[in-house]
């Protein structure tokens, strides 16, 4: 029950744009293994190796939202018991040492090979729109009789690179999950093979009374990880993600899920074995739910009625914009791990990875802009690329600043006046001054920027009339201040 509870949970939150889900759900993506040593969060990192060297890699079998789908896929799946080949294994080590490796560096390999973040990017970019497409249905339904429960969203593409990821590491995940079952956590997931080292010597595991055994060869066909050997009576635990389904499968209860055990102590084996999978999902179970408590403890989208602005490109930035929280661009890019739920949650549609291709998202204000009383990427983020803050704080915090191109703006190429972009600065960062010392008292004005006051939400890059690029664009900084 617990790996669908999660499953679902992981799930929902990446298709809810509301960013309410999160606030009874947000727990299980912070109970995921790297989020949590990207936010350093040592409570729950610590308790998943202690776990996992008490029952096996338990995390696998139940926390990873990944892993169980591809037990979905491989559900009519026979299997058998294959010896892992030396070129496998030395793939499997090289891609933990790369993993690791690029984790520290902050490289790009991390966000690509992680569980979690493989599977968020596949629901947000992939299911993601044909919810809300589904979402909007349901709006277009009910508006017509008269009720207002569903609202319409946009639908679009967020970032062309993340979708073919995506829709690469579907296909490619389900080829592998239905050919050979947990084959991918077993060869490329660098978690995996972590929490496979440290199950090897994990103090409840599989075992096999060789005394009981009939080589019927069952627990070896409804082994997902195909780790049981049984004309060796042999287990290769750093592949078990202890499923159990072996146990259930036995029909001379010659495989046990149990602590270690003398030959003569058969009894106990056999009650072990009935009892040892309910015994360690209640133990875990109730573990989890406990650190989730602690992870609490520790730790109106829409555009004003004004008409939709169409056709606006994407500016070619110097430097990117990353969320207030974030602090500075070191830090988002090198503890965000691209799983795209701070983009999930948008209600401005302003994270996507769309201008710069790459799989960690950053800011872009052709669809809207990032209104300073929103924080819900920060509370959703679970690695701590964006740290939580207040509204109070991120009304304060510079994130960016507008610059102005004359040679753009409709004051200098059509002759008219416009203030909008010093009307709707929600900061109050902008003048309007006149063109010149000897201009004419009705000559159109042209906005000045205070940059000591400029928080760089870009409202003002967002509603500029100026086609197809906004006259004033916002310019990321390295590190962010508060103003």
């Amino acid at each position: 029950m617990l790996p669908i509870i999660c499953f679902i949970s992981i799930t929902l939150l990446f298709l809810d744009f509301t960013g309410t889900v999160h606030a009874y759900l947000g727990w299980v993506a912070k109970m995921q293994f790297v989020p949590a040593v990207f936010a350093s969060n040592v409570v729950i990192a610590l308790a998943i190796v202690f776990l996992t060297l008490l029952f096996g890699r338990f995390y696998c079998s139940m926390l990873c939202p990944l892993g169980f789908f591809q037990d979905i896929v491989s559900f009519k799946t026979s299997f058998s018991y294959k010896k892992p080949r030396k070129g496998f294994v030395i793939l499997r080590y090289a891609l933990l040492a790369g993993f690791i490796a690029t984790a520290l560096l902050g490289g790009g390999l991390v966000s690509v090979l992680e569980p979690y973040s493989a599977y968020g990017r596949i629901v947000s970019q992939i299911f993601g729109p044909i919810y809300k497409f589904g979402n909007n249905l349901l709006a277009y339904f009910s508006e017509h009789i008269g009720s207002y429960a569903f609202y319409s969203v946009d639908v679009w593409v967020k970032s062309l690179t993340s979708f073919v990821l995506a829709i690469l590491t579907l296909v490619g995940i389900s080829i592998f999950a239905y050919k050979s079952g947990r084959g991918y956590c077993n060869t490329i997931c660098p978690v995996g093979t972590f929490l496979g080292l440290l199950s090897k010597y994990s103090f409840v595991k599989l075992r096999i009374d060789l005394s009981k055994c009939k080589h019927c060869d069952l627990c070896s066909k409804k082994c997902i990880s195909s780790c049981i050997d049984t004309e060796k009576g042999k287990i290769d635990y750093t592949r078990c993600v202890t499923c159990l389904k072996c146990v259930k499968a036995c029909p001379t209860k010659a495989i046990s899920y149990s602590k270690p055990f003398k030959k003569s102590v058969q009894k106990e084996a056999e009650i072990l074995s009935e009892s040892g999978a309910h015994r360690r999902n209640i133990f875990v179970g109730s573990t989890i739910a406990a650190l989730s408590c602690a992870t609490k403890l520790q730790a109106g989208s829409g555009d004003g009625g004004l008409t939709e602005l169409k056709d606006k490109k994407v500016p070619n930035r110097k430097r990117p914009i990353v969320p207030a929280g974030a602090g500075s661009f070191k830090h988002f890019h090198d503890h965000c791990l691209g799983c795209q739920l701070c983009a999930s949650v948008c209600p401005n549609n302003v994270l996507s990875n769309k201008a710069y291709g790459s799989t960690k998202p950053n800011m872009s204000y052709e669809r809207g802009y990032c209104r300073p009383e929103c924080v819900k990427c920060s509370e959703v983020c679970p690695t701590g690329a964006i740290k939580p803050i207040t509204r109070a704080e991120k009304s304060s915090i510079q994130i960016g600043c507008a610059v102005w191109n004359k040679d753009l703006c409709i004051v200098n190429t059509d002759k008219v006046a416009c203030d909008l972009c010093s009307r709707k600065c929600p900061s109050a960062a902008i003048a309007m001054i006149p063109p010149s010392a000897d201009a004419p008292p009705d000559a159109p004005k042209i906005p000045m920027i205070d940059t000591e006051r400029c928080i760089g939400c870009g409202a003002c890059e967002h509603l500029c009339p100026a086609r197809p690029h906004s006259a004033i664009v916002v310019e990321g900084v390295e590190v962010h201040r508060v103003v």
